[in-house]
């Protein structure tokens, strides 16, 4: 009874807010035309396949409700996919876009057209590559107005200004990982970070440019930020100005003030900053986090927050920014984020009575390595529940949809740890093997669901932004130490915590997620950081058809993309 008591409260509040969107719905259409070309930074020339010849990608910018058509055109040399970060998809998982999970890859010289349907996401996402590591330079902002009968549940700001953090290596981002891979060792990490493109003042190339945010003296500005970065979370702020967040991942959150935000790789957040400081050139900056072994460099990338008619140089010092390790800073950041009961928000419905219970633990790993080109006798990979994902060479949606599972995966990912042990401990010693596989899980149409992701020290420990295709849930809890089934839940937050796609696991920690399963489809779900996630950090949930047609897959377009050798 409780579950299709939710069930029907979710179902009524999406078709309230549905009603309200097609009253004014529009359909887009974009030409994306992917195709290697040259760029310039730390004064030297790389090669980047990007998205009409530019880097960052263009912006797609698009109202509630809305639904866009991107034609994407592969004039480069090898097979990719795109993925639309954060946009739910209801129904139509083949236009989701991860390479061998929902389809296969756009093959060089051919083309592929998505169709993106919005519901009731609002504000900033991101689209980018879902192959390998092609996403490095292939992205771009995905900006989801208000619907044209819609108002901001915050002051109306008067401009809004993308602003994309990227990592940025002096090389091709798929032959990076492509000889990590074969060598069996980790990625090489970046030689700078950048803020739309541009790496700023830090880095001692007097031909690196430096990203200029022109703003007027007392006006409003939503700043729309991404983390588009490989492998790092990032602290960002600007000099003398309070920040003040009011979303995450395409949903209203309680406003609150910050001097400066933590946004890790496939988070979104949209903040509101005042130009109320005195006229002048302050700097904006962003600097990593991390709490792993291995770290990150510590380089600062710099851009600036430049008032109308200022003259001279910059009015201000460097803001200080918190430690590369200070996990303080990051824990309080966070704490602070809640879901806002407003009507521009899909209604709060948090499942409460859970129909299927997941553990899953995340871990860093090693198996054999038995090639010619390793390095070492066993190569690095990374786990859930101690199973390195393995991508198949026919997309799991496909299987799945026609019945022909067989060979191309299994429906028995471990709802639980094979073993239970000191899991934040110390683990010098402890068997790091990982067995490979393709494994799913299966949930049934509505389910109430509850996810406890818990983090190890395996392989050196650290946080990690895990990413849910298909839906956005609610964070509901998050701790130090190992998860404690008898205790921990009653710390979880069911009544304002917020609504996302991309959950922060803390370092020696746990997080817990909820949501229900009312997206019939193949949803991929992955760790963010890009290394973890070419090591196997991966899995897949497959929630099946309801008993009606508006509750069950869509039928497949004919133009899917062919597999290799089919």
């Amino acid at each position: 009874m409780g579950l299709q008591q939710d069930t029907v409260t979710w179902f009524l509040g999406v078709l309230f807010l549905s009603t309200l969107f097609l009253c004014s719905a529009e359909v887009h259409h974009y030409e994306f035309f992917v195709r290697e070309s040259n760029f310039t930074k730390l004064c030297n020339t790389t090669t980047l396949l990007v998205v009409n010849d530019s880097y960052p990608g263009p912006e797609i910018r698009v109202r509630r409700g809305d639904t866009v058509f991107v034609n994407v055109h592969n004039q480069g040399n090898y097979g990719f996919t795109i993925h639309w970060h954060g946009v739910k998809q209801p129904r139509n998982p083949w236009f989701d876009g991860p390479e061998f999970i929902t389809q296969c890859p756009i093959q060089p010289g051919t083309n592929f057209t998505y169709e993106v349907i919005l519901s009731d996401e609002i504000g900033t996402l991101w689209w980018h590559a879902h192959s390998d590591w092609t996403r490095g330079s292939v992205q771009g902002a995905f900006i989801i107005l208000p619907a044209e009968n819609e108002t901001y549940p915050f002051p109306t700001p008067d401009a809004d200004q993308t602003i994309i953090l990227q990592s940025w290596y002096n090389g091709d981002y798929k032959q990076i990982i492509d000889q990590a891979l074969a060598t069996g060792i980790p990625p090489r990490q970046p030689d700078a970070y950048a803020i739309n493109g541009n790496l700023g003042d830090t880095y001692g190339c007097t031909n690196d440019t430096i990203f200029r945010m022109q703003v007027d003296y007392e006006k409003m500005y939503l700043l729309r930020i991404i983390n588009a970065a490989m492998n790092e979370q990032q602290f960002f702020a600007i000099t003398n100005h309070t920040l003040t967040v009011v979303a995450q991942d395409a949903s209203y959150v309680e406003r609150f003030t910050s001097d400066y935000i933590l946004i890790s790789p496939g988070q979104t957040m949209d903040v509101l900053v005042s130009a109320n400081q005195n006229v002048g050139q302050y700097y904006m900056a962003t600097r990593p986090f991390s709490d792993a072994s291995a770290m990150p460099p510590d380089n600062i990338t710099t851009g600036i927050f430049q008032y109308t008619n200022s003259d001279g140089g910059l009015n201000a010092s460097l803001i200080t920014l918190p430690a590369r390790d200070d996990t303080n800073a990051t824990n309080s950041f966070i704490s602070r984020i809640r879901n806002t009961n407003v009507t521009q928000n899909p209604p709060l419905n948090v499942p409460t009575g859970i129909d299927r219970r997941v553990f899953i633990t995340i871990a860093t790993n090693t198996v054999p390595c038995n090639t010619s080109q390793c390095l070492l006798p066993n190569r690095f990979v990374a786990s859930l529940n101690n199973v390195s994902f393995v991508f198949p060479r026919i997309d799991i949606l496909q299987a799945y949809y026609n019945s022909s599972t067989g060979g191309v995966f299994t429906e028995d990912f471990p709802l639980n740890p094979p073993v239970f042990y000191d899991f934040t401990g110390n683990l010098t010693g402890f068997n790091t093997r990982a067995e490979l596989g393709t494994r799913a899980v299966v949930l049934n149409y509505g389910e109430a669901v509850e996810i406890v992701l818990q983090a190890t020290q395996l392989g050196g420990g650290g946080s990690h932004p895990i990413h849910l295709h298909g839906f956005s849930f609610y964070r509901v809890g998050s701790g130090s130490g190992n998860f404690n089934k008898e205790t921990d839940p009653s710390t979880y937050n069911l009544v304002d915590p917020p609504l996302i796609n991309t959950i922060h696991v803390p370092g020696k920690g746990w997080a817990a997620l909820r949501f229900f399963a009312n997206n019939p489809g193949v949803w991929f779900m992955h760790c963010h950081f890009e290394r973890h996630s070419s090591w196997g950090m991966d899995t897949v949930f497959i929630v099946r058809n309801g008993t009606t047609t508006e509750t069950s897959i869509r039928p497949p377009p004919s133009t899917m993309p062919r597999c290799p050798g089919t």
